[in-house]
């Protein structure tokens, strides 16, 4: 019973409480690129959640019977770079026969999940605090759901703004900035969750 209380408080703060896009500041350029329509942040926060938690896995396992195993854990960072590429790899080509519309809106943005900083942060952290397999996948999945939540909704946000009369030196970017400043202000309400 205590495990399962330790990984939904890991679920909701990693989700909610240490965003890592608003609180973290990792992931901003998916986050400020791919937010223009619900549709593609839907669709790549989905991309997203899928590559974190399945490279939160694989990760954990690497580091777990290979890299301590052998005691070369100074290899963590090029290792979960070669595992969070291939799976990018595996999204990329799994969109372009099951979805090509979906791959088509995410363009350039779906190959640039192998550099989002926040994917690796997330292997990274689970190995730096710890974490075992499990939580470190729980971790992973709730910093990805987490992600999606922000981005989806920078993106109803950016939505509505269009039918805005904005001031011309506002149009755009900084618009875009104020709004995730916002966001983050807001979500700092999360932190007396825990």
């Amino acid at each position: 019973m205590e495990m399962v209380k330790d990984l939904l408080i890991n679920l909701i703060s990693s989700s909610l409480v240490s965003n890592v896009v608003l609180s973290q500041f990792l992931g901003l350029c998916p986050f400020l690129g791919v937010s223009k329509k619900t549709n593609t942040a839907l669709g790549m926060g989905t991309a997203v959640i899928f590559v974190i938690t399945l490279a939160s896995a694989v990760a954990g396992v690497i580091y777990k019977f290979v890299l301590q195993r052998f005691h070369i854990e100074y290899l963590q960072t090029i290792v979960f770079i070669l595992v969070i590429a291939a799976l990018v790899q595996f999204v990329e080509m799994f969109l372009r026969k099951v979805i090509p519309s979906l791959y088509q809106a995410l363009g350039v943005y779906l190959p640039l999940i192998t550099t989002n900083c926040a994917v690796l942060g997330v292997a990274l952290t689970n190995v730096q605090k710890e974490y075992g397999i499990l939580t470190g996948i729980v971790n992973g999945f709730a910093t990805a759901v987490g992600f999606t939540i922000a981005i989806v909704i920078l993106a109803g946000i950016r939505e509505k703004m269009e039918h805005n009369d904005i001031p011309e030196s506002f149009k755009g970017m900084p618009t875009v900035l104020l709004t995730a400043g916002l966001m983050a202000i807001a979500f700092c309400g999360f932190s007396g969750l825990l």
